[in-house]
């Protein structure tokens, strides 16, 4: 009986049910224990809900603090020329509003917040799109297509005209010094050969340093380095300027003068230019190179090279240190990038000391142009304070060595050779002069002769 009542119906089916729960308990506890921390996390105060609560109070009692947001500018700088517009860089103001008072739960704030935030990147990715879709554009590579109209120009600076017409000018003062009657035709036609060749000159030089001009900031606009122009058709034009200008200085000058046309050309092309990335030689090749212009003048209206020649190409070759010494000085790090072996970047000490030297030489080369009967004395005497004026902005430059003294330094050369070559020609002595000069030296050689005579 005691064994039938333990085992009653009512005590079997309370253990069965307290089995379940146990069971059921033990599998619930891991989803029971997610949910409490859930609840713990939404009622307790965070850390994050504090730094919440406090800009919630600074931005109550500062309504006007606001935030700037500039779009990320592209590490990669164009080749090309951009716009103004978009090189400026454009500045989005988001104001912040107010926030929801502090009552409210941190559920809803943050809801709020987010589509505030949502809202606010929405506008401003609609007014940066069309500014950077723009320049997105604006800065694609593009075929370049060259017009008709664009031509002329694009040979101009292959050419590089404005050397070109310093190179015929100074061929024009030698042919000028000349002591022989003037010829218009021969003239015009020593022009147009000399600044032929030297059109044909420039563009070899420009074909051949092309990677080496594409690192500096003064040759990377060169028509071959931005792709304006073919290298096939600048070797083309180069050859069409070349040997028009070469036949054009030998048979219809004189062939002495085309013989320094083409030893003009081959000394700038195969000689100067690979030299500028050997050795500082170069200055003085390039210098000879500047010099023979002036003596091509002369044997042009005298079909001889005489004293006055050179003497004409000697001032030539001094003007040119302080002037490309100074133009170098101030373009050291173009130079370094590019490769070139100048003085100015190697031995700045011997470029002040050259341009200085040089400077001075001018001086000497003045007195002896009378020596050599080419001017009157006058010409030194009135060449006298434009070459000490250079002389002394030389000496500055070799003192202070710093960019405003070659800088002076440089403009003044640009002014300076134009008028010494001027007041070298108001001062030149007439052919007529030495022609009763000669006739009269003859005359009294004759009359010698005549008393020695029995």
């Amino acid at each position: 009986m005691s064994a039938a009542r333990r085992c009653s119906p009512p005590r079997a089916l309370a253990g069965l049910f307290v089995w379940h729960l146990r069971n059921t308990g033990i599998r619930q506890i891991p989803c029971q224990f997610v949910h409490l921390c859930r609840v713990a996390n939404d009622r307790l105060i965070t850390f994050q809900y504090f730094n919440f609560l406090k800009r919630m109070y600074v931005t109550q009692y500062n309504k006007d603090l606001s935030q700037r947001a500039k779009p990320k500018s592209d590490a990669v700088a164009s080749p090309f020329r951009e716009l103004q517009q978009l090189d400026r860089e454009k500045k989005v103001i988001l104001k912040i509003r107010a926030i929801s008072p502090v009552h409210q739960s941190l559920s809803e704030t943050s809801s709020r917040n987010e589509l505030r935030e949502v809202k606010s990147a929405v506008e401003t990715e609609d007014s940066v799109a069309p500014v950077r879709a723009e320049s997105k554009e604006d800065r694609q590579w593009k075929e370049m297509k060259l017009r008709l109209d664009d031509f002329p120009g694009i040979l101009a600076r292959l050419s590089k005209i404005k050397l070109t017409a310093l190179v015929v000018s100074t061929a024009s003062a030698g042919f000028a010094m000349a002591p022989v009657p003037f010829d218009l035709t021969c003239f015009l036609l020593a022009s147009l050969g000399t600044g032929l060749a030297s059109c044909a000159a420039n563009s070899i030089n420009q074909f051949f340093e092309v990677p080496f001009d594409s690192n500096m900031n003064r040759t990377k606009t060169r028509p071959l380095v931005r792709g304006q122009i073919s290298p096939l058709l600048a070797v083309c034009f180069a050859a069409s300027c070349g040997v028009p200008g070469i036949a054009l200085l030998t048979l219809g000058v004189n062939p002495l003068t085309g013989a320094l046309g083409a030893f003009n050309i081959f000394l700038y092309t195969c000689c100067y230019t690979p030299m500028k990335r050997m050795s500082i030689a170069n200055t003085w090749v390039g210098a000879v190179v500047g010099a023979i212009p002036p003596v091509m003048g002369w044997t042009a209206a005298t079909g001889s090279l005489d004293a006055g020649a050179l003497l004409l190409g000697g001032i030539l070759y001094s003007w040119q240190f302080p002037h490309f010494n100074a133009l170098s000085w101030g373009l050291r790090e173009d130079y370094s990038r590019g490769g070139y072996c100048m003085m100015s970047v190697t031995h700045p000490g011997l470029c002040r000391r050259v341009a200085l030297r040089h400077c001075l030489a001018l001086i000497g080369l003045s007195t002896v142009a009378p020596v050599l009967d080419i001017t009157t004395w006058t010409f030194p005497i009135i060449s006298l304070p434009i070459n000490l004026y250079i002389s002394y902005l030389g000496f500055r430059f070799y003192r202070d060595a710093d960019r405003s003294s070659s800088r002076k330094l440089f403009f003044c050369s640009l002014w300076h050779l134009p008028m010494l070559l001027l007041v070298m020609f108001t001062c030149k002595k007439s052919f007529l002069e030495k022609e009763d000069k000669g006739d009269l030296l003859g005359e009294s050689h004759g009359r010698a002769m005549e008393i020695r005579l029995p």
